[in-house]
């Protein structure tokens, strides 16, 4: 998620769950060619199992995007074709593209090329369609069209994007959430893997739906929640977590952030990722007042965050 999902998010995912495979933000094929490589691609081995999420619509440059990543330890290179923004739209690509079934075929299959066979796997983020498409009509062809160009691996945001007339908030709630709909795509094609996402806010749920899909995905119920990975490993993975509580994975990111305090960043751009934390249990506001009154200010460190949990009663048990 754009401006969410960055690597010091990451790293303070993993002190949460060593198994989940997380993403990185959307970052342009232009802007793999024409700018900072190294910079836009930062990571850690740490965050593995990891993936790049790429945005384009030129098959060239896709080509050349993957050509440059592909060696860089990623497990997978994800080409969104949901993003609804008017900036993605702009450039044609994210859900713009699924106006266009053949130059998403041109684009995955220079993709593949670059990838090779030893390369990362090349996945499709999609939506069930746009705007005034009937997405019973054209979702399975559009399916099919991935699957024809050895697209195997699609996550589904199980709405339509209306790209006309509703903000990126608003198309991330407004469009029904229509379930049935994937279910049926992994029924007509049940070689491929299909993991859906929309709407999925609690571990129960995620559950469920392996029953009918391959996988999910979650976005802002892990990010703003951050707990919710806490019991990621167990359910899932049965494995178990690299910690135990919220307060112990905290402690477990700290070198992390003094790592990065001492390289001149802002404590502000580590602590926006932890306010969600603590969530629904006593001291909770004051903890994320703490957090975002005091992060901001100069000089400031770990002790900001000290003085937070300080908030939190028992906290070593939470």
């Amino acid at each position: 998620m754009m401006e969410w999902t960055d690597r010091h998010w990451r790293m303070f995912a993993r002190t949460l769950t060593q198994k989940a495979l997380l993403y990185t933000e959307m970052v342009t094929a232009q802007a793999l060619i024409h700018g900072n490589l190294e910079r836009l691609t930062a990571h850690s081995p740490a965050e593995y199992p990891l993936a790049l999420q790429l945005g384009g619509s030129n098959p060239d440059e896709l080509f050349a995007a993957t050509n440059l990543v592909k060696h860089l330890g990623f497990d997978e290179i994800n080409l969104n074709l949901g993003c609804p923004s008017d900036r993605v739209q702009a450039g044609c690509f994210g859900a713009a593209l699924m106006a266009d079934p053949n130059r998403v075929s041109e684009c995955f299959q220079a993709m593949l090329n670059a990838a090779g066979t030893k390369g990362p796997k090349i996945t499709a983020k999609i939506r069930l369609g746009i705007d005034e498409q009937i997405p019973e009509d054209t979702l399975p062809e559009f399916i099919n069209v991935l699957n024809s160009s050895n697209i195997k691996h699609v996550i589904i945001h199980a709405r339509k994007a209306i790209l006309g007339g509703l903000s990126p908030k608003q198309n991330r709630d407004i469009p029904p959430l229509n379930y049935e709909l994937v279910y049926l795509m992994k029924t007509q094609f049940p070689k491929m893997e299909i993991v859906l996402n929309g709407g999925l806010t609690s571990l129960g749920q995620c559950l469920e739906q392996l029953t009918r899909v391959d996988g999910v995905m979650v976005g802002r119920a892990a990010y703003q929640t951050p707990q919710l990975l806490l019991s990621v490993d167990r359910e899932f993975f049965q494995s178990e977590p690299p910690n135990q509580t919220a307060y112990e994975a905290l402690l477990a990111y700290r070198p992390y952030v003094e790592s990065i305090l001492a390289e001149g960043f802002p404590l502000k751009h580590l602590t926006r990722h932890l306010v969600g934390l603590y969530h629904q249990v006593p001291g909770a506001r004051q903890y994320r007042r703490i957090l975002s009154e005091r992060a901001h200010l100069p000089d400031a460190d770990w002790a900001v965050v000290e003085d937070a949990l300080a908030a939190i009663p028992n906290v070593e048990t939470v």
